[in-house]
């Protein structure tokens, strides 16, 4: 059994603020191209949380997938029960659909937001119930994902823990992959 977390940027952080916004294609595209790598090297649970951006794009796209790979289960899980109830509109429904189509979900703090801690404590837990990381981070655009990108540099120090990441400029390379692929389909269409 692999069960691997999938977090990174946060929307907003990627300068992404509709769904119908280029970028969205692009970075579902790379997403997707590293899910079916690491189904095919024995993932068969994908972790994630609830935050718009990475997470909920990988959240959707392993729905997707189960089409193909009916073998994948999805966890979702968020670092509170009263996560997400002040997003807008848009956001809770993509929440709400990702918590549907999960095949478990569930909050590791009883209770809404109490302080920090609990963040700490849903690293912890994820890092504790997971067998390896999909990062979508570059350090040298800082984001929120800086703390789970630390978190998972310490926790590499206790244990073994592979981390793959899909960095800027991996995301350049995804986004001429695309461009090509479209090109291409437009060609043969």
């Amino acid at each position: 059994m692999s069960r691997i977390w999938v977090t990174g940027y946060r929307s907003y952080e990627l300068g992404v603020f509709k769904d119908n916004d280029p970028k969205v294609k692009v970075i579902k595209y790379a997403l997707k191209q590293r899910l079916v790598e690491q189904i095919e090297q024995g993932m068969d649970w994908l972790i994630t949380g609830g935050q718009p951006g990475i997470e909920l794009w990988s959240a959707e796209l392993a729905s997707e997938l189960k089409v193909d790979y009916p073998e994948l289960k999805v966890a979702v899980f968020v670092p509170f029960d009263g996560f997400g109830k002040n997003w807008k509109e848009g956001n809770q429904a993509k929440l709400a659909k990702a918590k549907s189509d999960a095949d478990f979900y569930a909050a590791t703090y009883k209770g809404d937001y109490q302080g920090p801690f609990q963040l700490q404590g849903y690293q912890d837990f994820i890092l504790e119930h997971s067998d390896g990381a999909l990062l979508v981070y570059d350090k040298e655009f800082e984001g929120k994902s800086a703390y789970d990108d630390r978190a998972i540099e310490t926790f590499q120090a206790k244990a073994p823990y592979p981390l793959s990441r899909i960095d800027m400029e991996d995301l350049q390379e995804y986004a001429n992959d695309y461009q090509e692929a479209v090109n291409e389909a437009r060609w043969n269409g």
